[in-house]
């Protein structure tokens, strides 16, 4: 499927949910017309010559949503744990042949997360290893935005990851699925459609409430032994609904809400990655023992 028609596709079937956000990169963001190279990075992420210091020992792999990739869903938090002293790292998964195309500037958009979950976690196992080769480092944390908040969590229970990770956090995570505020619902109505979204974004049916996937996933419980998680929600959320279906149940759990710590911000799902309260959440959920008061604006 042309990549013109998948995003005609998608957008027929999300656009009232507010689901999509932009997929064009700064002109400086160019990358090779390939399916096996990745979009520009983000600032501050995967300096392999990183070496993690006694502070933050653990490297920090970034993990984007759906229908993103690693440069423009980490254009703030990547810089702003480089700022701290992290080694920070981010990738792209989930790349389909659909996913690339050239703009008229020439420059090539990835579209990644549209591949089963499954899979893009073993991309994930594969990038945290060589992040831990690279680095020395015996664990990671990761912090990943909606379906990369949640497909980790397949990494550590079926994958192994359990043993490579220290702490995983979650930015409006689809843990148990979504609704996506009613649209999945109508698909019972609307086969023919959803088939036509499912097909070229399998990820997409694999975040439905009640999906083989997730079930499989929830199975026996939500977290496993030694990893620590933090959940960071929205009131507003619109693509991950209701939002508390992201809550995680379990020891080691820690469920946040922004507008808990701040009445007036009102992130919707896509503004969970730059909001300041937000990544606030995240930087205290990766240094507990240093967390601050969390800024509210």
């Amino acid at each position: 499927m042309p990549l013109t028609r998948l995003r005609t596709v998608v957008a027929a079937a999300l656009l009232a949910t507010g689901l999509l956000f932009g997929t064009t990169a700064p002109a400086t963001a160019s990358v090779a017309d390939s399916a096996d190279s990745q979009i520009a990075d983000p600032p501050g992420a995967n300096d392999w010559s990183c070496r993690p210091s006694a502070a933050h020992p653990n490297p920090v792999v970034l993990v984007h949503g759906t229908f993103a990739n690693q440069y423009e869903n980490w254009l703030v938090l990547s810089p702003l744990l480089k700022s701290k002293g992290y080694c920070v790292y981010a990738l792209t998964y989930g790349l389909t042949g659909d996913s690339w195309t050239s703009t008229g500037s020439g420059i090539v958009l990835p579209i990644g997360g549209l591949r089963p979950v499954a899979e893009s976690a073993a991309q994930l196992a594969t990038f945290v290893d060589r992040v831990r080769a690279s680095t020395g480092a015996a664990k990671v944390d990761i912090v990943g935005h909606s379906q990369g908040g949640m497909m980790p969590r397949y990494y550590l229970k079926f994958l192994g990851g359990a043993a490579k990770v220290d702490k995983l956090v979650g930015l409006a995570p689809s843990n148990h699925g979504t609704t996506l505020s009613g649209i999945a619902n109508l698909a019972d109505h609307f086969p023919g459609i959803a088939q036509l979204v499912y097909t070229a974004c399998p990820a997409c049916q694999d975040q439905v409430v009640g999906s083989a996937t997730l079930t499989k996933l929830n199975a026996g419980g939500d977290t496993v032994p030694g990893v620590r998680y933090t959940v960071i929600s929205t009131w507003y959320d619109q693509v991950v609904t209701p939002y508390r279906t992201q809550f995680l149940s379990g020891p080691d759990v820690a469920n946040r809400v922004v507008q808990d710590s701040c009445p007036v911000a009102i992130p919707e799902h896509v503004a969970m990655a730059f909001s300041p309260t937000a990544l606030h959440h995240v930087t205290n959920a990766l240094d507990p023992a240093h967390a601050t008061p969390v800024f509210c604006g």
